[in-house]
């Protein structure tokens, strides 16, 4: 369980592992994918080894304890999230009348603008490439989506949890994060996420599903700055 205190090292350095760009001590999603950089917790200046992967432009994000940052990267943010794990799944009563179905590759514009308008800066052009992600339509249209990201021996993220304001308050997360869960249990995985700690109303709506609170655990957004 202590693997979840650097989960997208761990990741990437187990089942994500054909994502892993960069170096032995220090490893990122490609740009398109996730902005997620991780590195060896027995690094030493880890990220001065990434310049050949970074743009000197783009914001990523480190989960967990932060390394010695070279004089070129800076924090712009801090956000302290409850890191929480599913080891018994609680039922939730189905609503027949709701339309949940698999998001694959020809849905991957809907699912860019649904979640960039609500929770933008994480999910980019090719997210979806990381694992399998349900919907909710509400008239044709995508009201409400979550899935899967960082995969790790043992354990797999739920995320991208999000519904439109247009169709809140109709049950549609519960219902959503219930079948990502399903789904990550078949394949004998353990449920994980991250949530604001602020975010009173998910956490309950998570509490409810069977999620317990394992730690904090902090989002580090940080920019390079470009050289000249």
């Amino acid at each position: 369980m202590t693997r979840l205190d650097n989960p997208v090292w761990n990741a990437l350095m187990t089942t994500h592992q054909e994502f892993a760009i960069g170096t032995p001590v220090a490893k990122r999603y490609p740009a398109n994918v996730l902005p997620f950089v991780s590195f060896s917790p027995i690094a030493v200046n880890p990220l001065g080894s990434l310049d050949n992967v970074m743009n000197g432009t783009e914001v990523v994000c480190i989960v967990g304890n932060l390394p010695e940052l070279p004089v070129s990267w800076t924090i712009l943010n801090e956000l302290v999230c409850n890191q929480m794990v599913c080891k018994e799944l609680k039922e939730v009563k189905k609503d027949q009348s709701i339309q949940l179905s698999k998001l694959g590759q020809k849905e991957e514009i809907e699912m860019f603008e649904l979640i960039n308008g609500i929770q933008p800066g994480f999910y980019k052009d090719h997210t979806a490439s990381v694992g399998n992600y349900f919907g909710i339509r509400v008239n044709g249209t995508l009201a409400a989506m979550a899935g899967e990201r960082f995969k790790m021996t043992g354990m797999t993220e739920v995320s991208a949890v999000c519904t439109h304001p247009d169709f809140t308050g109709k049950g549609f997360a519960a219902q959503l994060v219930s079948t990502v869960c399903k789904n990550i249990i078949e394949q004998g995985n353990l449920p994980f996420l991250h949530v604001l700690s602020s975010n009173s109303r998910a956490i309950q709506v998570y509490e409810r599903l069977g999620f317990v609170t394992r730690r904090c655990i902090t989002f580090w957004l940080l920019q390079q700055h470009k050289k000249q």
